[in-house]
């Protein structure tokens, strides 16, 4: 069975969108090019309350090396997991890859197309480090190499934002991907299932916003409480804001969300992984993502359901 977006798994994956676009796994390799962030410099709020940048960082990793060392770095990290791939991408993913005058953001992105094999950049940022002279920048550098610009989104909801200190709107979150659209800039959404006070029922309803804000990719993750964080304290003291899945409820929960995502969304990421060494509190043991999606793929098939099918 072949489905809309022309692949014969049950939601548009990935690995389809690489197999069609580059002829097989392109490999990101995650750099830290040493920017920071709005909420840690100028806004002195410490930063969102669930950040730990360094939970998600290889070990390879250092802000110290150029990037160039970096990426040769990240091959031989990478290359016992992943032996099969078809190139590498940039992954300029350790805070806010855009909160830097142009000038240093251009130098940190063109370093990375001098090496060897990068078919691309892909640039993890957020929707208020996104001015006009970045994104004309952006616009051009996309017209030489592979790119997209992943958008930090998190929640729908304005007093989530609020909550946990984002410091943006949902409005401004909009208005980003309008102007990344407007100049044909790939765009991905990333955003959090667990955050405080929201439920399962309004995630099922912001589908619909989801598919307004027109992502090519998607990544889901469910909250992860990480050691001395803000969230960590206040989940300790006030758990009943937070909502919690078992792992089969998670299960549940993606397939009934995959239903109603536009089609047209590449889904790159149903879950987060940290290493346990980082985590204040594990309220349900997830298996490792592949053996997450196939379970997730399972329960597609015994509903005989698909990304899409509700739209």
């Amino acid at each position: 069975m072949s489905f809309p977006w022309g692949g014969e798994r049950r939601f548009n994956a990935y690995s389809h969108y690489c197999q069609t676009h580059f002829g097989g796994r392109v490999q990101k390799l995650p750099v830290d090019a040493g920017f920071s962030c709005p909420n840690r410099v100028s806004r002195e709020k410490g930063g969102c309350t669930y950040c730990a940048n360094n939970a998600f960082s290889p070990t390879y990793l250092s802000c110290n090396e150029d990037i160039a060392t970096q990426l040769e770095n990240g091959k031989r990290f990478f290359a016992k997991r992943y032996p099969v791939h078809n190139g590498y991408f940039a992954y300029f993913q350790a805070y806010t890859n855009t909160y830097a005058p142009l000038a240093v953001v251009r130098l940190k992105l063109e370093a990375a197309l001098q090496v060897t094999d990068i078919k691309g950049i892909i640039v993890s940022t957020r929707p208020d480090c996104l001015s006009d002279e970045v994104l004309d920048y952006l616009s051009e550098l996309s017209t030489r190499t592979y790119l997209t610009v992943e958008v930090g989104v998190e929640s729908f909801h304005d007093e989530t934002l609020a909550h946990i200190h984002r410091g943006h709107t949902v409005e401004c979150t909009f208005e980003a991907f309008g102007k990344l659209h407007s100049r044909d800039i790939l765009t991905g959404a990333h955003l959090i299932f667990g955050l405080p006070y929201e439920t399962p029922e309004q995630w099922l309803q912001d589908v619909q916003t989801v598919n307004r804000l027109r992502p090519q990719f998607v990544k889901f993750h469910q909250l992860q409480m990480f050691k001395e964080t803000a969230m960590a304290a206040e989940y300790a003291e006030f758990p009943e804001r937070f909502f919690s899945f078992s792992a089969d409820e998670y299960v549940q929960f993606v397939c009934d969300y995959l239903e109603r995502l536009s089609p047209d969304i590449v889904v790159e990421r149903f879950s987060a992984e940290a290493p346990p060494r980082f985590l204040a509190v594990s309220p349900w043991r997830l298996l490792r993502h592949d053996a997450l999606v196939r379970r997730i793929e399972d329960e597609l098939a015994r509903r005989d359901t698909w990304q899409g099918v509700v739209n």
